[in-house]
């Protein structure tokens, strides 16, 4: 009863939120001829309805019966559509604000009997017209998002000099792909491009720091082929973050979560990955040692602390160089930082950058940076790095707006 209830309410807000817009929609209109008067009225309700509808379905009805991607691109849509109107909404308020100050104005002014003609105030044209275009701005970005942002894949290259680099490794690339859910992939060709761009880079070796499905493994069956061609001399390297536990989704049982992430751990091997669980890898070249750590995932704050890194760390003290694979950015300042300053380098992921910013030169901007100090790009605290991904895919919002999925190559050259 509480649930419904819940819903009704909501419904009721939304419907608000239409009549609210309608006003504005009236007001633009209002010098339309009739026919156009009947089509951009009555199509503002007939959308609205289809909407109301597309929640219906959600709520009551199946939405995994046709896949989970039906499920995300209906959800998105309606958050798309009443995300723009409550932009449109501000301006329509502004109108009634001024409005309101006007009919006041002149009902002191010229007392009660102008108020008891019924005179009214007409709406400013101008703020319905603002309030129309604002609404529509948000949907028309966010639309432009999922179809050409989503898979606009950008190479990002960094070059972090270390004073303990040794010569033989001087120079080595490392390319880094993070956060790839594959469960929100709607295009398998745009993904396939962005591999073979990843691939044309020839990094040394390739690092990928997480978070390989939404929630399920299956979601990865039909790339495993995919990322089976990610392939570098010395070697591709993974972790685990914290969408690959299953832990946002109800299982029927234990034993069925365990044996999903069984097959998390089954198809890092079937891709050819080496998959670091608290442990830790040594390369070795003319006598020099560079290791590679990685970990499960391990955040700060209300993300599950599976990783362990004083097991990744154990047995490295000869190494030269120590480099960390961590999916989570809140890891470094947390733990990293405080206890193992011989780390030379973190790579992580995690945050998508928002899938939603401004970079423009050196400027950069997301909802994501007042949620992580580091969110993305490179980041340096006395001899210690960190280097934050973007994310090859996305979650929730089917695209990107501004903040374009990331393939990164970083060279590490000697200081």
């Amino acid at each position: 009863m509480a649930k419904l209830m819940a819903f009704l309410i909501l419904l009721f807000v939304l419907a608000l939120i239409d009549l609210y817009v309608y006003q504005a929609i009236i007001t633009v209109s209002k010098d339309f001829t009739s026919g156009w008067k009947l089509v951009i009225r009555h199509g503002f309700w007939i959308f609205t309805a289809i909407t109301f509808g597309a929640i219906l379905w959600y709520a009551y009805g199946d939405p995994y019966k046709y896949g989970s991607q039906l499920r995300n691109m209906v959800l998105t849509g309606i958050f798309m559509v009443y995300f723009s109107k409550l932009f449109g909404v501000l301006f329509v308020l502004i109108d009634d604000i001024q409005r309101g100050i006007r009919w006041a104005t002149a009902f002191f002014q010229r007392g009660s009997e102008a108020h008891s003609t019924g005179e009214t105030i007409p709406r400013s044209e101008f703020l319905a017209k603002a309030a129309v275009i604002t609404a529509t701005i948000p949907f028309a970005a966010m639309t432009y998002g999922i179809i050409s942002g989503a898979h606009d894949y950008r190479i990002r290259r960094r070059t972090i000099y270390l004073p303990n680099l040794p010569k033989s490794f001087d120079g080595i690339r490392i390319g880094q792909l993070s956060d790839i859910h594959s469960g929100s992939f709607f295009s398998k060709t745009a993904v396939q491009g962005g591999v073979e761009m990843f691939l044309k880079e020839k990094p040394d070796l390739i690092f990928f720091t997480g978070d390989l499905v939404n929630n399920q493994t299956s979601e990865v069956k039909d790339y495993v082929p995919v990322f089976s061609k990610l392939k570098a001399p010395l070697g591709v390297y993974s972790v685990t973050g914290n969408h690959d536990y299953g832990d946002y989704v109800s299982w029927s049982s234990p034993e069925a979560k365990q044996k999903n992430f069984v097959d998390l751990l089954r198809a890092h091997k079937e891709m050819g990955f080496d998959l670091l669980m608290n442990e830790n890898r040594t390369l070795e070249e003319s006598g020099d040692k560079l290791a590679i750590l990685g970990i499960e995932n391990w955040g700060a704050g209300r993300f599950a602390k599976y990783g362990k890194l004083d097991q990744a760390h154990a047995q490295t003290d000869e190494a030269a160089v120590k480099l960390l694979l961590s999916h989570d950015p809140s890891h470094w300042d947390a733990q990293v930082r405080q206890d193992y300053a011989d780390i030379d380098v973190m790579f992580a992921g995690h945050t998508h950058g928002f899938q939603f910013g401004v970079e423009i030169g050196g400027f950069k901007w997301s909802p994501s940076q007042y949620v992580y100090k580091q969110w993305a790009d490179l980041y340096q605290e006395g001899s210690q790095y960190l280097y934050v991904n973007r994310g090859f895919g996305y979650i929730g919002y089917p695209g990107r707006v501004g903040i374009p999925p990331e393939l990164t190559i970083i060279e590490l050259k000697r200081a």
